[in-house]
């Protein structure tokens, strides 16, 4: 099974690392992957997003043109990759900050207002993270079985040593996303 991700924000969001934590996940639990950053020259505060492929068998191209799952975490990307998604996929948006809903009724979409949760939770530019606790909750058979337990061992990996402290916090964002009603 193939499953293809879109993540896409502005800089400093932490798209780049929400995308490669699904990698690093995966490539933990010997799955086949892909993660393939894009962003402008002005880095943070500009648009980015990521593309991430997870598959039981080789991956033919890196390239996401119709992802099964949209991570949108501001009104322009998700205006930008709304249309992508592939009849039957699955948007998340950060409700906080994309004001609209989306009009189509060929997928399922979820808006968690994960910008709010994570001020709330006293968890500052941790919204990507909270995400992505909400993706793993309704999306784990879509992953190739990559599951919160998977993400929390990523941390562990993908956080330097020096940022140490900052994997407890990840955790609980995690944490929080996954159990957002």
């Amino acid at each position: 099974m193939l499953t293809e991700t879109i993540i896409c924000g502005f800089g400093g969001q932490g798209v780049l690392f929400t995308g490669k934590l699904l990698a690093y996940a995966a490539l933990y639990e010997g799955k086949e992957l892909s993660w393939m950053p894009s962003y402008g020259p002005e880095m943070r505060g500009g648009t980015c997003n990521c593309s991430v492929c997870l598959s039981d068998e080789p991956i033919g191209s890196p390239l996401v043109t119709a992802p099964d799952i949209l991570i949108a975490m501001n009104a322009p990307s998700f205006d930008k990759f709304e249309s992508t998604v592939k009849p039957g996929g699955i948007i998340f948006a950060d409700s906080s900050i994309i004001e609209r809903k989306s009009e189509r009724t060929d997928v399922t979409c979820f808006y968690i207002p994960s910008t709010e949760l994570a001020k709330e939770n006293d968890l500052p530019g941790m919204s990507n993270i909270i995400l992505l606790g909400k993706v793993i909750k309704e999306c784990s058979d879509k992953l190739v079985g990559i599951n919160y337990d998977m993400i929390v061992s990523a941390f562990n990996k993908i956080i330097p040593p020096k940022k140490a402290a900052l994997v407890e916090k990840n955790i609980k964002a995690l944490k929080v996303g996954f159990d957002y009603k």
